[in-house]
């Protein structure tokens, strides 16, 4: 085991990534000489040269769209946006070429390539810099849509993203990336499946990304008051690991869902109607969301109270025993 940030962990992931397989290509804004603005691409460039790390214009859906191709050729790229925000200027590739070109082919061509998104706020930035967008992704089909909560599922999601035959979208938790923790020298899990970081009887904290470590704070303040909640983190969003889902919610018969994007119709909605079909009469109170506000992200000086806390999600868990 290797303690590092969750930052060099995805770091470390790339140099491993690139170093085995020659059809490794990094690719985006400031992500060669620079290093990237959050130096998650630091030392690539010295170590591969310009050919495989390359810097790009300020134009997401060329970025996007040249990935596209070399993908196509049989290339693996890895492209970075800098900022959750300008994921829209390449909605259209994304959306409209990359997750549906299997179907397009009758699942005869493949196009293996990531897209990385630092995303959520915390950080004191302004709008198009601290954007939850994971749901309009979510509600693509053809998308693997994963999110790391540890620097080891952000190391080996990376890297299993990277070797995965289909397009990946990973979320990267920007406030998260000089969080501290251990990285295993193999993965333990599957990519699409779900992590119990933290066993409960009383209730079930789902959570990915940022999250993970807000439900984490208040699953301990809980216990300190005799109260026993579990903590899920999810990894990936599309697919969801349903299973893991429901069979935390069946033990614990209650469940708080606690993500950075907007409420409406955001993941929470999804899973809460998932639960709602497949466990009717199952559990003790109705499945509650903590989220961001229903307004466009604010200015840095009320983030605190946009974005979900600790005392969010407490407050969230004292109202689902009130039922």
């Amino acid at each position: 085991m290797t303690e590092l940030t969750l930052a060099k962990a995805l770091n470390t992931a790339l140099h491993a990534a690139m170093a085995e397989d020659s059809r490794v290509l990094v690719m985006g804004e400031d992500v060669g000489r620079l290093g990237g603005v959050f130096r998650i691409t630091e030392g690539l460039y010295d170590a591969f040269g310009p050919r495989r790390v390359r810097d790009m214009p300020l134009a997401e859906s060329g970025i996007v769209g040249t990935a596209v191709g070399l993908a196509l050729r049989g290339f693996r790229p890895v492209v970075e946006i800098q900022f959750d925000g300008f994921v829209f200027p390449a909605f259209d590739q994304i959306v409209n070429q990359v997750a549906g070109y299997r179907a397009r082919t009758h699942g005869r061509t493949s196009l293996p390539m990531v897209i990385r998104v630092p995303f959520g706020g915390d950080i004191g930035a302004v709008e198009h810099h601290s954007e939850s967008p994971e749901a309009y992704f979510m509600h693509t089909p053809g998308l693997h849509v994963l999110s790391c909560g540890s620097p080891h599922d952000a190391h080996w999601l990376l890297r299993q993203a990277i070797e995965c035959p289909d397009p990946v979208i990973l979320f990267e938790p920007k406030a998260r990336y000089y969080v501290k923790g251990e990285v295993g020298p193999a993965p333990d899990l599957p990519m699409t499946a779900a992590r119990t970081v933290r066993p409960g009887r009383d209730a079930t904290l789902l959570a990915y990304g940022p999250t993970v470590r807000t439900c984490l704070d208040a699953a301990e303040a809980a216990a300190r008051e005799g109260r026993d909640l579990e903590v899920i983190d999810l990894r990936a969003l599309a697919p969801l690991d349903m299973a893991v889902i429901r069979a935390s919610a069946a033990r614990t018969r209650r469940v708080v869902v606690v993500h950075e994007a907007r409420r409406t119709l955001g993941p929470g909605a999804e899973i809460a109607a998932r639960l709602d079909e497949e466990m009717w009469g199952s559990l003790d109170a109705p499945v509650l969301r903590v989220a961001a506000w229903d307004v466009r992200y604010p200015p840095a000086r009320v983030e605190h109270d946009y974005l979900p806390d600790a005392e969010r999600v407490l407050d969230a868990v004292d109202r689902s025993f009130a039922y």
